[in-house]
């Protein structure tokens, strides 16, 4: 019989994906749990494991994007029921004999291996007791940090119907801000209560453990099996305790980033659980430096006649890669922004010395009290927060007929992360102290690089701070965050002379453009807002007195 593999739900407001590679061909026969492909939606990348045994035939090509619940792809001759684990009928003196003949289960037999048994540190659940008699363990996902609601089930470890260990790690879970390892609350049969890829609540059942009792032995595997990772785990020791099935693995997201980089799992040293390799240490791994070319090329390449292109010198060789989500999301939006609003700019400049000064000044006592610089961005913001409220109009956005005015502040800050330009977003931020904004700031910045960001802490802004400055910009007309009104861009601060008093003085002066949609905002209010923010910063005392 052929069964149907269906694009499960893999999160809230995620109603399409594109299948970013086939990792098995048309025709080619694949186990239950085996991945057979990558998806990519606008916010994660995602595994697809088969669903049984079967022949794979793929409906759906590379890089469509397609709906939740489309089906993508029949395994003819699909097997769904699970094979009974060799345990169930082993007789007692071979399950007895099992750690010895199965190198891979050794470190099971390590008393301290309990006390490692959680989510890489995070606080475990509380174990549930043995059931007696042929009773069943039902394992709920534990509660794994603060603000993290739910996780997904990342992979199967262990296959539905397998004999597990108690503290065997049974499967891999994912948050939005790292990857954790679930052990098994006890020994038995382990029956799957969730797929592969689905996302599940805190609290929620996962699995449920059958004629679950603290001391049953896994299965001895078959020799077969066994071969290639006991080779593997004889080259590479964890430090301070034996070598596991686990030594030397990547996590998914792990293996996602090594195989962005080029990178081998064998040259990344594992800080985690039992030796495998973490996001964290992927995200740290270099490359090797490539071996250089042999000396007996040369001669070969000598006898090829010169073309053209060879003789102009260099490399011409062309690179295509697929946009990623995130990339398209991008570019969709701010295309829609400059299709669908009344967007113009308007320019001012200021004059930065004030502002210096005061740093100057003050920087190592604020830094000394409040363990976090004094940059130029708490002075934007709070400048801008002020003018806001008397300019309500650009803190303002338009839904259908009607104008929505905000009586708060959320200020988004534009951040270049390793993936795409994103935007945390400071909330109440007219409530906040320079201190307050400054460390805001760099917490915000620092999840974003990590590419750590969730959803929440992206949305819901009513102004956005752009510094094209960092990187050298003099001037720009930055395009308006949707669905926000008005986005301010800050510039270079460069040497300038300027007439002050009559007489021509050097000072260091910073462009500033204010990008607004006019359906909303009438040019008296948008030039008045900006001269307001410079009046602001040209006199920080202003800030301080709410002059």
């Amino acid at each position: 019989m052929a069964l149907e593999i269906k694009i499960p739900a893999v999160g809230e407001s995620i109603t399409e994906v594109t299948i970013a590679k086939w990792l098995k061909k048309d025709g080619e026969a694949v186990k239950r749990d085996e991945v057979i492909a990558e998806l990519e939606s606008d916010k994660a990348t995602f595994e697809l494991p088969a669903e049984a045994d079967g022949i794979l035939k793929i409906r759906v090509a590379e890089g469509e994007t397609i709906g939740i619940g489309t089906v993508i792809a029949d395994l003819d001759g699909a097997v769904t029921g699970a094979a009974p684990a060799p345990a169930a009928t082993a007789p007692a003196p071979a399950a007895a004999s099992a750690p010895a003949a199965d190198p891979i289960n050794k470190g099971e037999e390590n008393p301290a291996a309990s006390d490692q048994a959680g989510y890489g540190g995070a606080a475990a659940a509380a174990p549930a007791a043995p059931a007696a008699g042929g009773g069943s363990v039902e394992m709920k996902i534990p509660n794994v940090g603060e603000s993290i609601a739910e996780v997904t089930v990342a992979k199967w470890l262990k296959e539905d119907g397998a004999q597990v260990s108690r503290d065997e790690v049974i499967a891999e879970l994912e948050s939005d801000k790292a990857t954790f390892e679930l052990p098994a609350e006890a020994a038995g049969i382990l029956r799957h209560a969730v797929k592969e890829g689905e996302t599940i609540s805190i609290g929620a059942v996962i699995a449920r453990i059958e004629g679950g009792s603290g001391a049953a032995p896994a299965a001895p595997a078959p020799a077969a099996a066994t071969a290639a990772p006991v080779a593997a785990l004889a080259s590479a020791p964890v430090a301070g305790g034996a070598a596991t099935y686990a030594t030397g693995v990547p996590s998914p997201a792990a293996g996602k980033i090594l195989d962005e980089k080029g990178i081998a799992a064998t040259d990344v040293a594992g800080t985690g659980r039992d030796g495998r390799i973490t996001k964290e240490d992927a995200q740290n791994a270099q490359a090797k430096p490539a071996a250089a070319p042999a000396l007996q090329a040369a001669p070969a390449t000598a006898q090829v006649p010169a073309t053209s292109s060879q003789a102009a010198g260099g490399s011409r060789e062309v690179r295509r890669e697929r946009m990623s989500n995130l990339r398209k999301t991008v570019a969709r939006r701010l295309v829609t922004v400059k299709n669908e609003t009344a967007m113009l700019t308007t320019f001012n400049e200021v004059n930065m010395q004030p502002i210096m000064d005061l740093r100057n000044k003050f920087k190592d006592q604020f830094k000394a009290k409040n363990g976090v610089g004094l940059g130029f961005m708490s002075f934007f913001t709070k400048a801008v927060c002020v003018a806001l409220k008397e300019w309500p109009s650009v803190n303002a956005q338009i839904d259908g007929t009607d104008i929505v005015f905000n009586d708060f502040c959320d200020i988004s800050i534009a951040v270049s992360a390793p993936k795409g330009l994103v935007v945390p977003v400071i909330r109440n931020a007219e409530q906040l102290s320079f201190e307050g904004i400054e460390k805001e700031v760099v917490r915000l910045a620092g999840l974003a690089r990590d590419n750590k960001l969730t959803i929440e802490q992206m949305t819901g802004g009513t102004f956005t701070l752009t510094n094209g400055g960092v990187f050298g910009s003099m001037l720009s007309t930055p395009i308006i965050n949707a669905p926000q009104s008005a986005i301010l861009g800050m510039h270079n601060i460069i040497q300038r002379p300027i007439a002050e008093n009559g007489q021509v003085v050097i000072r260091p002066m910073m462009y500033l453009a204010l990008s607004y949609d006019h359906r909303i905002i009438d040019g008296r209010e948008s030039v008045s807002f900006l001269v307001r923010v410079k009046e602001l910063l040209e006199d920080p005392s202003r800030l301080l007195l709410g002059v």
